[in-house]
């Protein structure tokens, strides 16, 4: 929308035109069964027309292109064009020309002209062209403000501006979760939801993770050592269409041998999306910094290194715990097991595991039986910290499926 104030003779004229691509031609097909009144003559009408796609003539999209009739929708992340031309329409030779052209936002003012140089002179009939590009980078009111200045041939200073108001509009809605796994590494999902009219082509989804995680994409298969999307060969997504895209994040070995775990806040990193739409307009956005709240395991933490997904009735098995010292004095610690209705500890319970310094940590083997068939709850060990007194206690650690020894086992 353009707002203008009053107009001034000027020996000048100022045009501003946005540049964009052809759109596809569109008709409404009008058409109706042989046995009705008209026959076969819409469909004849129909092939007959230059515009509809042979074959396909009841096709609403065209085979011909459109120049744009408007100034259309500016989306977040895409390259906003235009055209900008001062044309001399008096019969006098102008000089010292400076053309303008500004972009205000609701947070800054951009100077997007090509040359800030003034023009010597310019003849009757003659005119200055620029074209201006800029990626846009904020939703909301825009207002690209064009600016002349010159001097007539008796030494006058003249000045005008063009306003063009202009919508920028948001193309993607995303969603991110994060889950924690029972080891330090955490999985991220990211939803992104095209919220435009118009399909687009996913040219590149990818996550860039921060200085303390290395990022692994779960979104491809390998099929006959070739790696396939998990979204098929054709990345398209449709209007208001949600797509899931799921990345894991394992701390860097620097990190997590500094710190034993991450704690608080962290920044995990940000999504890089690349877009095209109609023709090949591309479009990028790049999210802020993804952010998570590091999950609490109190002083103690206790984590699996291994243990078996099915064993044998009333036969021992083996499990290896860590156990890692998150608080920021030393423990002295004692080991208990205590057994359940159908988990039963082998060993010796009450067991000194020495001092545990800050962020240290420590494996322990230990050795379990169970007495139920069917999926059965780790359960039953106990951690006390001499020094404070305090006893930690670990429940519902793992899962494993007890079966009949008379069922073969396959590893």
């Amino acid at each position: 929308m353009e707002v203008n104030p009053p107009k001034q003779e000027h020996l000048l004229a100022l045009k501003v035109m946005r540049l964009t691509k052809p759109t596809l031609f569109t008709n409404i097909p009008v058409t109706c069964e042989e046995k009705d009144l008209p026959g076969d003559l819409f469909n004849q009408l129909m092939r007959d027309d230059p515009s509809t796609v042979r074959g396909a003539e009841i096709l609403m999209l065209g085979e011909m292109l459109t120049l744009p009739q408007n100034f259309g929708n500016i989306f977040l992340g895409e390259t906003f064009s235009s055209y900008i031309s001062v044309h001399n329409d008096s019969n006098q030779i102008v000089k010292d020309i400076l053309v303008k052209a500004d972009l205000q936002t609701s947070s800054q003012r951009l100077n997007l002209s090509a040359s800030n140089a003034a023009v010597a002179e310019l003849k009757p009939d003659c005119c200055i062209d620029d074209v201006i590009h800029h990626e846009v980078k904020e939703i909301g009111t825009h207002i690209l403000v064009c600016a002349v200045s010159y001097t007539t041939q008796g030494g006058e200073k003249m000045y005008f501006r063009k306003f063009f108001k202009f919508q920028v509009l948001k193309p993607l809605d995303v969603k991110t979760k994060f889950y924690n796994a029972e080891t330090d590494e955490v999985f991220l999902e990211a939803q992104i939801q095209n919220i435009t009219t118009s399909p687009m082509f996913m040219e590149k989804v990818s996550l860039e993770p921060s200085i303390m995680y290395n990022v692994t994409e779960l979104n491809s298969v390998n099929q006959a050592g070739e790696c396939v999307s998990t979204f098929g060969s054709r990345a398209y997504l449709q209007p208001m269409d949600t797509r899931q895209y799921l990345y894991c994040l394992k701390p860097k070995k620097e990190f997590a041998e500094k710190a034993g775990i991450i704690k608080g806040v962290t920044v995990i990193g940000k999504l890089d999306i690349v877009w095209k739409t109609n023709l090949g307009e591309r479009g990028r956005l790049q999210t802020s910094q993804l952010q998570r709240m590091a999950p609490g395991y109190g002083d103690v933490r206790l984590s699996l290194e291994a243990i078996p997904d099915t064993v044998n009735l009333e036969e021992p098995f083996h499990i290896t715990c860590k156990i890692t010292n998150c608080s920021e004095r030393t423990m002295d610690l004692v080991l208990e097991m205590c057994n359940t209705s159908s988990i039963h500890w082998c060993g010796i319970s009450g067991r000194q595991l020495g001092k545990l310094h800050p962020s240290s940590s420590l494996c322990l083997a230990l050795t379990l039986l169970s007495s139920v068939q069917g999926l059965q709850s780790v359960s039953g060990l106990r951690i006390t910290d001499t020094f404070l007194k305090r006893t930690y206690e670990y429940d519902d650690i793992a899962q494993v499926c007890v079966v009949s020894s008379a069922v073969k086992v396959e590893s």
